[in-house]
C-alpha cells in the first residue's frame, strides 16, 4: 500500500483542490474528479502506515509458540520417569533455578502445593550457604537450566549425591555438566530466542515454563486430583466458594428451626423468634421428623394483611406444602441459583428419607459472599 500523506501536505492538497472548485466552477467532470482526489488522499492520511513495531511482536509470539510446539517432539520416556520419580516422593518435591529459570521454579514449586504436592524452592546460592540443610531424606530434586551449567547449581551437585536425592534435569543442552549427573534428563532444546540479539532468555524460558507445568498437571493427574480436593486447599475467594457444599453453609442442630405441624401458630412464631440466628422462617415437620412444609415471615405478614391471623390454629393450615428443598451434599452455588430463580429467602435441608435436617439461609450465603 502506497505510504500516507503526512497531515501537513494533506492539507495543503486540500487547499489546492478547494481552490479549483472556485476557479472552474462550471467544470462538473474535473470538480468530480478533484473530489474523489480529495476523498481518496483524507483516507490515506487517515490510515496508519504498517507498524513494524507490530510485526516485531508478532515475530516474538510465533518463535515463542513454535518453541512451545516442538516440546511435543521432544517428549520420551525420560517424561514419564520424572513424574513415576515425583510419583514416588516420600518427602517434598525440592525446586530449584537461578535468574529467570530460578522464577520459573517458583512457579513449579507453587503449582504443586496448589494441587496438594509437598515442595519448596530451594535458592541455589543460598543453598550453597546451609539452606542445603532444609533437604531432607525421601526429597526429589527438579532443576531448571536452559544452559545446564548454571554456576551455582553445578557446585551444589557433590552435596546432593551425598544426599542421595535423585536430580530431575530440565535443560537445554543435554552434554551440559548438570544434563550429565542428572538421574533423569528432560530436553526442551536447543531453542533459539525471540530477542533480536538472540540473548535474551525468552522463547528457552516459555519452554521450560511449558513444560514446567506439564510436568505438575500430570503429577496432579495422577495422583487424581479432583474439584473438590482442590478447593480444600483454596479455601479463599471464588475458587472455594464454587465449590462448597450445602452442609457447610445450612442452619442446623439447635440453628435449625424446626415445629410440628399440628403446633399452634403461635408456636411456629416463637421459634423462628427465639431460635439461635432468628431465621426467617421454620421447617414443619410431621411426627416421624419428615419436612412437610415451611412457613416464613412473608406468610406471616399475609395473614395480618388478610385478617387471617389465629394464633391458637394449627401452622399446618398456613404454611407452604411441599416446598422446595435442597440436600446438604448439593453444591453451595446450585442451591444458591435456585433460590435466585424462585426468589425465596429460604430453602430447607433434608436428607435421603425426607427428614429436615436444616436451612439454608440467603443471609448466610451473602455473608460468605457466595452470591
Amino acid at each position: 500500500m502506497r505510504e500516507a500523506l503526512p497531515k501537513k501536505t494533506f492539507n495543503g492538497v486540500a487547499r489546492l483542490l478547494k481552490l479549483a472548485f472556485v476557479l472552474y466552477p462550471g467544470r462538473v467532470k474535473t470538480k468530480r474528479f478533484f473530489k474523489a482526489r480529495l476523498r481518496r488522499y483524507r483516507v490515506e492520511a487517515m490510515s496508519p502506515p504498517q507498524n513494524a513495531m507490530l510485526c516485531f511482536a508478532k515475530t516474538v509470539f510465533e518463535t515463542e509458540a513454535a518453541a512451545i510446539l516442538a516440546l511435543c517432539e521432544k517428549l520420551n520416556g525420560s517424561f514419564e520417569e520424572a513424574v513415576a520419580h515425583m510419583l514416588q516422593c516420600r518427602g517434598h518435591i525440592v525446586t530449584m533455578g537461578m535468574g529467570k529459570p530460578g522464577f520459573i521454579a517458583q512457579k513449579l514449586s507453587a503449582t504443586l502445593a496448589s494441587v496438594g504436592i509437598p515442595s519448596f524452592f530451594l535458592h541455589p546460592a543460598e543453598a550453597a550457604h546451609g539452606d542445603i540443610g532444609r533437604i531432607a531424606p525421601g526429597d526429589v530434586g527438579v532443576v531448571l537450566s536452559n544452559s545446564g551449567a548454571t554456576e551455582e547449581i553445578v557446585r551444589l551437585l557433590p552435596a546432593f549425591k551425598r544426599l542421595k536425592m535423585p536430580l530431575i534435569v530440565l535443560t537445554g543442552n543435554a552434554q551440559s555438566p548438570l544434563a550429565k549427573q542428572a538421574s533423569t534428563l528432560i530436553e526442551i532444546g536447543p531453542i533459539g530466542e525471540a530477542c533480536p540479539m538472540g540473548l535474551v532468555p525468552t522463547a528457552s524460558s516459555v519452554a521450560l515454563h511449558a513444560m514446567a507445568d506439564a510436568l505438575a498437571l500430570a503429577l496432579a493427574r495422577e495422583r487424581e486430583m479432583t474439584p473438590e480436593k482442590y478447593a480444600l486447599l483454596h479455601p479463599a475467594g471464588a475458587l472455594g466458594r464454587s465449590v462448597m457444599r450445602v452442609g457447610e453453609f445450612m442452619r442446623q442442630g439447635p440453628s435449625n428451626p424446626l415445629v410440628h405441624e399440628k403446633a399452634p401458630l403461635s408456636e411456629a412464631i416463637i421459634v423462628m423468634t427465639q431460635t439461635p440466628g432468628k431465621p426467617g422462617a421454620t421447617n414443619v415437620v410431621s411426627a416421624e421428623n419428615k419436612l412437610v412444609g415451611i412457613f416464613t415471615d412473608g406468610d406471616l405478614r399475609r395473614l395480618i394483611q388478610n385478617q387471617q391471623l389465629n394464633l391458637h390454629a394449627p401452622i399446618g393450615q398456613f404454611m407452604q406444602k411441599q416446598p422446595r428443598c435442597t440436600y446438604a451434599h448439593e453444591l453451595a452455588m446450585s442451591a444458591a441459583g435456585r433460590m435466585q430463580q424462585y426468589q425465596v429467602d429460604q430453602l430447607p435441608v433434608v436428607d435421603e428419607q425426607g427428614k429436615a435436617i436444616g436451612l439454608l439461609d440467603i443471609q448466610d450465603l451473602l455473608a460468605t459472599r457466595l452470591i
